[in-house]
């Protein structure tokens, strides 16, 4: 049966993805017997560190256990032709490597809509408030004065935040279980913290948030202790607007591109099974039965995949228990598609924050000519537990009521609802990215980013900058490519 212009594509993942995938597919059936560089994984950092060492010289072969490339970094056509990213879309301002890469593709960037007011819907209340010209001084992203709250409240959720960011300042990015009080800290989860240091439900909503959808998110207050979140915030910091542009045409070409230009060295459908090391030589299998040997592995794929594949030697006990501590967060990307962005018109930016049952941040991610109207929102951690386990047309309805509280009734029907539940991927288990539960830090962290021998980590979650965040991509492959150079 086809789908009618307003149904609801439930996202029961990219595996079968003739309707969701749009990546180029590698030709190559089989790898090579030998090269200098196996990488495992050819998601956005992965596919960057094989070329970076191709570059160089060196010969290298991508496994990728999908049918198609890309990890996060996808995107889909819409009806009208416009293309939406189901994963990863934004720049930031610090995000140099994301841009220099965009630069050399030629691929256009445009900034991010802010233009007007942001839709703050606070129990169950609707008012509309500026954005903060500075993020340190606003609450909830807005101009405080504008939220809503008393002089009193606004003060008392300010120096609870005043609080937290003195924690952050004092994180150590490098090494987080050197940081001051860092037993202490790894301790106790965010929400145990708040129940003691917030007194304003608003700074108690806000660092809840940024665990939810924060760049570093997907999971609850009650999942991480203190030092992981403030130690997210230290190296993805949102201050520093990391939603700051868009690619037009979506950022998953970017993707496309690098896999078009290493399609004879990547093979698909081709999980990695062990990764063996006798002296300087290192032996992959893959497919239960092909064998690449190579002189070092890169393995770009998150920490629950990597408990996946038998290591030889085993890794170090502190490794195997930090990765059993870093599952992934819960991420279902939301997006509606209407024929124009109509917010515009009524003087909204198309950013809307609330403490809403299903949406708590949402935002403007149309073309600068605002058509099509696209906005883009999530719904994470537990919510997204409980969510996804409704029927399409209640998942339909609990979205909708959200986006019409925050917009309006223009809102109620767009042309296009997709929703991609990257809960359901086999090979990825979630998004944005892993989270590290309370005590592993201190207890078993460090070690988390050493190579096991000629095995080096990439990825995101291996980044100690913008980790969650495709700059966080690009920047563990060039850590790990470089290591590589320096070891062959």
């Amino acid at each position: 049966m086809s789908l009618s212009r307003r149904e609801l594509f439930a996202g029961a993942g990219l595996a079968g993805a003739s309707v969701l995938g749009f990546h180029q597919r590698s030709s190559a059936v089989e790898g090579p017997k030998q090269v200098d560089v196996v990488v495992v994984g050819a998601g956005l950092s992965g596919l960057m560190a094989a070329r970076q060492l191709k570059k160089l010289g060196k010969t290298v072969h991508v496994l990728e256990a999908r049918d198609r490339t890309g990890g996060r970094m996808v995107r889909k056509a819409t009806n009208n032709g416009h293309f939406i990213d189901l994963g990863g879309q934004w720049g930031g301002q610090s995000h140099h490597r994301l841009h220099a890469l965009v630069k050399e593709m030629g691929l256009e960037i445009y900034p991010t809509y802010k233009t007007g007011k942001a839709s703050l819907v606070w129990d169950k209340k609707n008012s509309l408030a500026d954005l903060a010209t500075d993020y340190d001084e606003g609450l909830l992203f807005l101009n405080s004065s504008q939220i809503g709250q008393s002089d009193a409240e606004v003060a008392k959720a300010k120096a609870t935040l005043t609080q937290y960011r003195k924690l952050v300042a004092s994180v150590d990015p490098i090494a987080p279980w050197n940081t001051p009080n860092a037993v202490e800290l790894d301790r106790i989860t965010i929400r145990s913290w708040l129940e003691r240091n917030s007194a304003s439900p608003v700074s108690t909503f806000m660092l809840e948030m940024l665990s939810n959808v924060g760049g570093s998110g997907g999971f609850d207050a009650w999942d991480v202790s203190m030092l992981h979140s403030i130690w997210t915030q230290a190296i993805s910091p949102q201050g520093d607007y990391p939603e700051t542009w868009l690619i037009k045409g979506a950022a998953g070409q970017v993707a496309e591109r690098l896999t078009e230009e290493l399609s004879e060295f990547i093979t698909l459908n081709s999980p990695v099974n062990v990764i063996e090391q006798v002296n300087d030589t290192v032996k992959v299998i893959y497919s239960n039965g092909r064998v690449i040997t190579a002189k070092a592995v890169i393995v770009a794929i998150p920490p629950p995949l990597r408990q996946r594949i038998v290591f030889r030697p085993a890794l170090r006990p502190e490794t195997r228990s930090f990765l059993q501590r870093n599952p992934m967060g819960s991420m279902i990307k939301v997006l509606a598609i209407y024929d124009q962005a109509f917010w515009r018109s009524k003087g909204m930016s198309g950013l809307g924050i609330g403490n809403q049952k299903t949406l708590q941040f949402m935002a403007d991610s149309s073309p600068p000519e605002g058509t099509p109207g696209v906005i883009a929102s999530f719904v994470t951690a537990s919510r997204a537990a409980e969510f996804q386990q409704l029927s399409q047309a209640e998942q339909r309805s609990a979205v909708l009521t959200d986006l019409v509280s925050y917009l309006g009734n223009d809102a109620a029907q767009p042309n296009e609802l997709v929703l991609q539940n990257w809960n359901h991927e086999d090979w990825m288990s979630g998004a944005f990215t892993s989270y590290v539960t309370p005590g592993a830090w201190t207890t078993y962290g460090q070690y988390w980013q050493e190579p096991h021998g000629r095995v080096h980590w990439a990825g995101t979650e291996a980044s100690t900058r913008w980790r969650g965040y495709l700059e966080g991509a690009l920047e563990a492959a060039a850590h790990a490519s470089n290591a590589i150079l320096r070891q062959i």
